[in-house]
């Protein structure tokens, strides 16, 4: 599966102005610089897997919401997920995307 990037940035763009957020508001939660922030929903810049967790629970919902379209908000497994990858160093993280890159790939 191949990601959208143009369309990832408009989902969070969406969610943010959803809860009536602003980049600046974002960017400060997800611990991201505002520019970054503005280049991902623009499409300019591919954020990388810790950015789009921070990025979800910045905007309180899930990275699936922003990947693929939908979210699976009744699940809390998916905020489990999210939570202990936030708290890994950037080693862990990289293991982390190389599997998940590696499971999506998966039929």
């Amino acid at each position: 599966m191949k990601l959208d990037y143009t369309e990832i940035g408009k989902r969070i763009a969406a969610r943010r102005r959803q809860l009536g957020l602003k980049q600046a508001e974002v960017s400060e939660l997800a611990d991201i610089s505002n520019t970054y922030m503005s280049s991902i929903e623009r499409a300019v810049s591919i954020p990388s897997t810790e950015v789009i967790m921070r990025l979800a629970i910045a905007l309180d919902t899930t990275p699936d919401t922003f990947l693929v379209g939908s979210a699976r908000r009744e699940d809390e497994r998916w905020r489990a997920v999210a939570e202990r990858l936030r708290t890994m160093d950037s080693r862990q993280l990289d293991l982390a995307e190389s599997f998940l890159t590696w499971l999506s790939e998966q039929n």
